[in-house]
């Protein structure tokens, strides 16, 4: 059953091949078994997680269900849960209990889903390996000494590792579709606007998307139907009416046209990733495809341009943990300014420090036109960059990362190369675009890389339906690092 794909465990459950409740103590069984090594949870409630599932075998009894309903899937620990712990991955909220649900907690409850509990994450978002955490590194269930990617590392590894059907990430410059390349899953970052944000702890509001992660393209179109949605409470959601994304699925690619960026495809990029994205799109031609070679010439500007307007947005979001109205408290101080300046240097790790301090500078007076506007100016660039191509082509291919999972500490002392690990994915966010990741073969070492599908706005649907004739062509998806026997 842990290998089943979501639309297999619904069947299941329909035809009372096993219940919610069975699945559910089925995946809180494997968690308690492998979640002190690979660290992919942060907080886990047994009692919430199986009274959900109990109710969702009552909605299967009367025939109630949903596609998702009495489905375990996992939170990443960005979203506000009532009554659950909910951490961002800080110090600064380690004891905070939401007193609300996000929006996408609520399309989940709404769906009959069980949440399994809330996954292991970069501090606030910020990071590309998930060793930014206050509750320390998640593991790549491939390889144990190795990061899973960031910031949804937690919620990579845990699908990856089969301790959830699949799970939520959310995506600011590559944090869906790096781990879910790093951990040989399939992930996708959607439309900026089109998933709310409505109680999404926030880190850069610009670019932040939340997205599905999970095995296959199939599972990922199940989990967006659910997400996505308009929602007044936030006023980035856009108005649009909900759409099925599986609706596409099983349609030829015959005439399809792959945009092939040099850029992406030039110094930098780890021959053995080279090989299997190459391999990828080869296999895309046998069914039916065709490629174009494109440039996006802005796109080099991409890493840091988003280096200063993610920070500045960082810094203006993160000013209202203060020690004051919840979250971390400096125990002893002498007056408010001395409790501020303590509860924030104790609360927040070095980079999440690292990030409000260049923040800050980019936004102060004397600064602002020299980076931040200038910034602002290029990410229009970008954006144009990809309508000129899509005027050439249909879809853009590419790597997801330069290379396969790093190791453990490799680069905590040089910043700028972990940046870099998302050279390939932030572009996506700055113009606002779709992008996904899927599983497209190993390295030599039996790591996984990832083929990154990058669409036009709103083609979520199209994107899907690519990966899915990839998917059902090739294999690489279904392969897992669990050894036992489910």
């Amino acid at each position: 059953m842990l290998n089943s794909s979501l639309k297999q465990m619904s069947a299941a459950l329909r035809a009372k091949e096993i219940s919610s409740v069975e699945l559910t103590t089925l995946y809180l069984e494997r968690i308690a078994a492998h979640n002190p090594t690979l660290n992919a949870y942060v907080t886990t409630d047994a009692a919430i997680s199986l009274g959900q599932a109990k109710a969702a075998d009552e909605l299967l009894a009367k025939g109630k269900a949903q596609p998702l309903t009495g489905i375990p899937v996992a939170q990443k620990d960005i979203f506000c849960a009532k009554g659950w712990r909910t951490t961002c991955g800080s110090r600064m909220l380690s004891d905070f209990i939401a007193p609300y649900d996000a929006h996408v907690i609520e399309q989940f409850n709404h769906a009959g889903a069980v949440n399994l509990g809330k996954t292991n994450m970069d501090e606030f978002a910020m990071g590309s390996s998930n060793e930014t955490s206050y509750f320390g590194p998640v593991r790549n269930p491939w390889n144990q000494n190795a990061v899973p990617g960031g910031s949804s590392g937690g919620a990579a590894s845990a699908v990856a590792a089969r301790l959830c059907a699949a799970a939520t990430g959310t995506d600011t410059g590559g944090s869906i579709r790096q781990p879910a390349a790093l951990c040989g899953i399939t992930g996708i970052k959607p439309t900026y606007g089109t998933v709310s944000r409505y109680g999404m702890i926030a880190f850069a509001s610009s670019l932040d998307q939340a997205g599905p992660m999970a095995r296959s393209a199939e599972d990922c179109a199940l989990m967006l139907n659910v997400m996505t949605g308009f929602d007044e409470r936030d006023s980035t959601s856009l108005p649009r009416e909900k759409e099925d994304y599986a609706r596409d699925l099983n349609l030829p690619l015959s005439g399809l046209r792959i945009g092939l960026p040099k850029e992406f495809f030039a110094e930098g990029l780890s021959p053995d990733v080279a090989a299997r994205v190459e391999g990828a799109i080869a296999e895309y031609r046998k069914l039916g495809a065709v490629t174009v070679d494109i440039s996006l010439p802005n796109s080099r500007l991409a890493v840091p341009v988003y280096y200063v307007l993610a920070p500045a947005e960082a810094s203006s979001n993160l000013s209202r943990y203060d020690g004051v109205r919840y979250g971390y408290r400096a125990p002893e101080y002498a007056d408010l300014s001395d409790m501020y300046e303590k509860s924030r240097a104790q609360g927040f790790g070095a980079e999440v420090k690292r990030r409000i301090m260049i923040g800050t500078y980019v936004l102060s007076h004397g600064y602002y036109d020299a980076y931040y506007l200038q910034a602002q100016k290029i990410r229009r660039l970008i954006a144009q960059d990809f309508a000129d191509a899509f005027k050439q082509c249909d879809v853009i291919m590419g790597p997801t990362s330069p290379s396969t999972a790093f190791s453990l500490g490799e680069k905590n002392d040089d910043p700028v190369q972990m940046y870099l690990s998302d050279i390939y994915t932030i572009a996506v966010n700055l113009a606002g675009l779709p992008g996904m990741s899927v599983p497209c073969g190993f390295d030599g070492n039996g790591m996984p890389a990832g083929l990154q599908i990058i669409g036009n706005y709103f083609e979520e649907a199209r994107m899907l339906n690519i990966a899915h004739q990839y998917q059902l062509a090739t294999d690489w998806h279904s392969r897992s690092p669990v050894k036992e026997t489910p």
